[in-house]
């Protein structure tokens, strides 16, 4: 820690208990001021800058008398990040109903941010790669993905050194490759690429990119109904497509925030008749298919020029492997935003019913609405020998706003030393990115 910025926190600490609360958050911003001036950020600086005891005096100024005072203690919290998310109580004896909301904000701000520090957008520099079988390795190594084709590895490719999103990285390579993807041919760790037909647009030119999604239009139809003008319209179809190992939760685009121009210089405008446009999405292809519902234009425009709209959507947190004793009642875990508890072990038949519920704290939609992510996560029985029995079937037999209870169905012959295996990311968070798409042809 610099001299600088130690002697900062020397003051702080000095003062701490002769003035209120709100200037030792002033000292904090002052700190990251210096901190920035030096070149590096508070993230940077050791864990010890925030201790429990900072932590701990904040939350008991959560209840102060004063609302400056509770305020500067909220934003304190948050401001300290991840480090004091550890020193964070479960909830506070005596605390007024203000003081607890309090609370849950901090802790829902700082679980967000763990959760976006572990769904990073994956940056790929192609650097010194020359061949396709270069580049392809270089994309291989960052996300752990790996490509099945039968083109020539030694063909030329003239690589980027600016760091490009996954699926530009691909596009990059495969436009010169003259390959394309099948998303059906291949599996979790492997994509499938096959020769490009013929006349088919450049990838990179006819995508947008924006964080993890990769978004295409991949055809136009419109529609004319002379007797029901009402019926008129001109639909896009679209393909997108996220980072490997990223499986959005609850994808949507609103469909007012869709926005355009034509080349004739007039506007292309959504149709009234939707609101949200709901894309479904499953952890064994890393794509969906949709369409956009837009008016017909009139005249005769030859394309839309630009076409802007926003993807809203939660992304998965880091995953975790969730291993809970079969004889120990109510054996837990929590990780991050997420509780998995065994219920209940109880013989069903000549099979065992295993029932365990799922809590994520902050859920927002992901248990409501869309909550399919949650029957996709693997789940199995490992025996006492270490061999996986796989489950029979599942229901689900209960469900709240942030939890829900799950059976699934074994064939155990000894439940000694059996673990429940549950693999889930551990948390989720809110993604807000736009669009925008240019140079679509029309009809």
């Amino acid at each position: 820690m610099s001299r600088t910025v130690q002697t900062v926190l020397t003051v702080i600490d000095n003062y701490r208990s002769a003035f209120s609360l709100g200037w030792l958050v002033l000292g904090w911003l002052v700190l990251g001021l210096l901190a920035g001036q030096s070149g590096s950020t508070l993230a940077d600086e050791p864990s010890e800058s925030v201790s429990k005891d900072d932590v701990l005096e904040w939350v008991d100024q959560l209840d102060a008398a004063k609302a400056s005072e509770r305020s500067a203690a909220e934003q304190a919290l948050i401001q300290a990040g991840l480090d004091a998310l550890p020193y964070l109580p479960d909830d506070r004896a005596g605390f007024s109903i203000e003081a607890t909301e309090r609370l849950a904000r901090v802790k829902s701000a700082l679980m967000a941010l763990k959760a976006k520090s572990q769904s990073k957008t994956i940056r790929i520099r192609l650097g010194e790669a020359k061949t396709l079988g270069d580049a392809l390795e270089v994309i291989s190594r960052e996300s752990q993905i790996e490509f099945d084709h039968a083109a020539d590895d030694s063909l030329p490719i003239q690589s980027s050194g600016v760091p490009l999103s996954f699926w530009h990285a691909v596009d990059l390579v495969l436009d010169q490759a003259n390959l394309d993807v099948n998303h059906y041919g291949g599996d979790k760790t492997t994509m499938k690429l096959v020769a490009r037909e013929e006349g088919r647009q450049s990838r990179v030119n006819s995508a947008a990119y924006s964080g993890v999604y990769r978004i295409e239009p991949v055809s136009v139809s419109a529609r004319r109904a002379f007797n029901q003008p009402s019926q008129n319209g001109l639909n896009l179809s679209m393909e997108i497509t996220w980072q490997p190992g990223m499986t959005p939760i609850g994808l949507t685009i609103p469909v007012p925030q869709l926005s355009g121009a034509l080349d004739d210089g007039k506007s292309v405008k959504p149709q009234s008749s939707e609101q949200t446009i709901e894309i479904s999405t499953n952890n064994e292809l890393a794509f969906s298919e949709f369409y956009l519902p837009l008016e017909l234009p009139a005249g005769s425009p030859r394309k839309i020029t630009s076409l802007r709209g926003t993807i809203e959507s939660l992304l998965p947190g880091k995953r975790h492997e969730f291993a809970l004793s079969l004889t120990q009642s109510g054996a837990s875990e929590t990780v991050d935003s997420m509780t998995v508890k065994i219920e209940q072990v109880q013989p069903n038949g000549p099979l065992y019913e295993v029932r365990f519920a799922v809590e994520l704290s902050d859920a927002d939609r992901a248990l409501e609405s869309h909550r399919q992510w949650i029957f996709q996560n693997p789940v199995y029985v490992k025996a006492a020998d270490g061999h996986r029995i796989e489950h029979l079937g599942y229901e689900l037999y209960r469900q709240t706003e942030n939890s829900v209870g799950l059976g699934y169905l074994f064939e155990i012959e000894d439940l000694t030393d059996a673990k429940l295996i549950y693999q889930s990311p551990t948390s989720v968070v809110k993604s807000k990115v736009d669009f925008v798409l240019q140079d679509i042809a029309l009809p």
